[in-house]
């Protein structure tokens, strides 16, 4: 009974897992131009988060492919940069801060071919990114621990509920900066409409009392 009920609970979870965590797989064709501008594929990754970028690029004469992984942040980080790949081809870098990891390729057509011939030459890129959890080999992690298949079923639960709870984590953090900015704007709201109410009082005021001055010196008022 308690087997059956750790399969269907082991179950469950693999089922709610799997729907938070979308395939980040793409093919597109690439372009190749003389002076090829980068066609980047974004994805989500925490500090730390290992990246695991696996691009296959197909045939195509004249042409050289490079690669770079660069992130969003304010210092434009670069962890690698790759020219000429060919076939399939496995990188791995870890995330440096909170933010996007961009895959970048560029299509560069050589110079031998004329440069009208560049719109009808491509190359077809297969990319698959695994970051956090799914980046994790827990075949290998198998081998080399002698895990059964139910050790490592919940190894890669344990990895994946860690990933959760750290992106929980992360927008509990971003709720609280998001809080402490909207507290601190309507003070500053607040504050911005005494001063304005004090001010209109104040020039209210200093009109009143224009005016009264203005009449007496024209003897329209004792």
């Amino acid at each position: 009974m308690s087997s059956r009920r750790l399969t269907s609970v082991l179950l469950t979870l693999l089922a709610v897992l799997f729907l938070t965590h979308p395939a980040s797989a793409i093919k597109f064709a690439l372009q190749s131009h003389r002076y090829p501008p980068p066609k980047c594929i974004w994805n989500a990754a925490h500090t730390n988060a290992l990246v695991i970028v696996t691009a296959n690029v197909g045939a195509g004469p004249d042409q050289r492919v490079d690669i770079e992984i660069i992130d969003s942040s304010p210092q434009k980080n670069v962890y690698l940069h790759k020219k000429g790949i060919n076939g399939e081809t496995r990188l791995a870098v870890t995330a440096h801060s909170e933010g996007e990891v961009g895959v970048c390729f560029k299509n560069y057509l050589d110079h031998d071919v004329p440069a009208d011939e560049a719109k009808t030459r491509s190359r077809i890129v297969d990319l698959d990114v695994d970051i956090g959890a799914d980046a994790v080999d827990y075949n290998a992690i198998a081998n080399q621990e002698s895990l059964s298949g139910l050790e490592t079923e919940m190894r890669k639960l344990e990895g994946i509920v860690k990933e959760i709870v750290e992106e929980m984590d992360y927008l509990k953090k971003r709720e609280e900066r998001f809080q402490i900015t909207n507290v601190s704007t309507n003070l500053r709201v607040q504050n911005f409409a005494w001063f304005t109410i004090l001010a209109l009082v104040a020039l209210g005021a200093w009109q009143i009392m224009h005016l009264r001055s203005f009449f007496k010196r024209k003897y329209l008022i004792d």
